[in-house]
């Protein structure tokens, strides 16, 4: 009944300030808005269908409903109360309605797609547009880098003049 209570939407205050302006007036409303609206009785079967066409003093009419009867043994209310309760309590509606609306799962899949579809295809073209590798990057190259370092005895503590040295050096294709 709490979590009944929490969900409930408030009532606004306009039509209690009209009444109590109606009232400071001079002239006398001849019933008050929670008398007029407990006094008509919405059919609570069903009410997962009906609920979005509701107005909203209808909905709040249901709230009250379903409020006195959950005052009462749970064991004595029947299947089509409890199932009103509960989808008015924790239902898709309000703050719990579906933020994306059926179908959106898949254009956001086909907008990905096309996504990465033209950025392959702006890659493609800047790549056939693009010079050729300078001739540095090549494995001969590399090689002859290679040879080079150990000629000028290059990096003699650790790198590729070292004794014991077990490296690549400065070949990196394979």
């Amino acid at each position: 009944m709490q979590a009944l209570r929490l969900a409930r939407p408030r009532a606004s205050l306009r039509p209690f300030a009209r009444s109590i302006a109606a009232s400071a007036s001079g002239t006398h409303a001849t019933a008050s808005p929670a008398s007029s609206a407990s006094s008509s009785v919405i059919p609570l079967s069903n009410v997962e269908a009906q609920w979005e066409q509701l107005s909203h003093d209808e909905q709040l009419t249901v709230h009250q409903q379903l409020e006195e009867l959950q005052k009462k043994d749970w064991k004595t209310l029947s299947i089509d109360e409890k199932k009103a309760a509960y989808y008015v309590a924790f239902g898709p509606h309000g703050p719990r309605a579906p933020v994306n609306p059926p179908g959106t799962t898949m254009k956001v899949l086909l907008g990905t797609l096309a996504g990465v579809a033209a950025a392959g295809a702006v890659f493609i073209a800047v790549r056939s547009f693009a010079p050729p590798p300078p001739k540095s990057i090549s494995k001969e190259w590399e090689e002859a880098s290679n040879e080079r370092a150990l000629e000028q005895k290059m990096n003699p503590i650790s790198g590729i003049s070292s004794e014991g040295y077990s490296g690549t050096g400065f070949v990196t294709h394979k």
